[in-house]
């Protein structure tokens, strides 16, 4: 095997990508204070074409050097937007029927190996802050909660990690939607 050189990868031009079809997928990161982690967040976005990110709360926002650090760039492609309330986001969101997923351990939470894909259905993922988590009344809107299955003793993951986790999944379950159209 030999590496690939960056040129080799087929990357999308900036316009390319903004034209590109995206996942059904939007991204809410609700109160996140690392700014390294919003910079995470919007690189994996941009490799799985995520439709859209929602900053919210004391979430900061680009243009910034510590988010732009990880996002490389990512920042001028996707298309994302500051909304000051998540709740409020949440109901506009329902309103234009998009399921709401908090991705959180809670009481009956989906396990995310056991969530299942609705076809034609856009999906936002809810994320929250590193200590607290997804804020309850988010939780409690929310039309499912999905919780990343662990295994060891710290049951706990890094907000950048866990987006990567459940981005990846479900675009491969939403892929397999539409290669069974074609």
């Amino acid at each position: 095997m030999r590496k690939l050189k960056n040129s080799e990868l087929n990357r999308l031009s900036v316009d390319a990508f903004r034209e590109a079809k995206k996942t059904p997928i939007i991204i809410i990161l609700d109160n996140i204070r690392s700014l390294n982690n919003i910079g995470s967040v919007f690189r994996t976005s941009d490799a799985f074409l995520v439709e859209k990110i929602y900053l919210c709360g004391i979430t900061a926002t680009p243009p910034h050097k510590d988010i732009h650090k990880t996002a490389l760039g990512s920042t001028d492609t996707l298309d994302w937007e500051y909304v000051e309330s998540t709740m409020d986001l949440v109901e506009k969101l329902k309103a234009e029927n998009v399921k709401i997923c908090a991705i959180e351990q809670a009481e009956n939470a989906t396990m995310l190996n056991d969530f299942v894909v609705e076809h034609n259905n856009k999906y936002a993922l809810v994320f929250g802050n590193e200590v607290k988590g997804v804020a309850q009344d988010v939780v409690s809107k929310s039309d499912v909660v999905i919780e990343i299955p662990q295994f060891g003793t710290k049951h706990s993951l890094n907000i950048s990690v866990s987006c990567g986790v459940v981005i990846w999944d479900l675009f491969t379950k939403l892929s397999l939607y539409k290669n069974q159209d074609n």
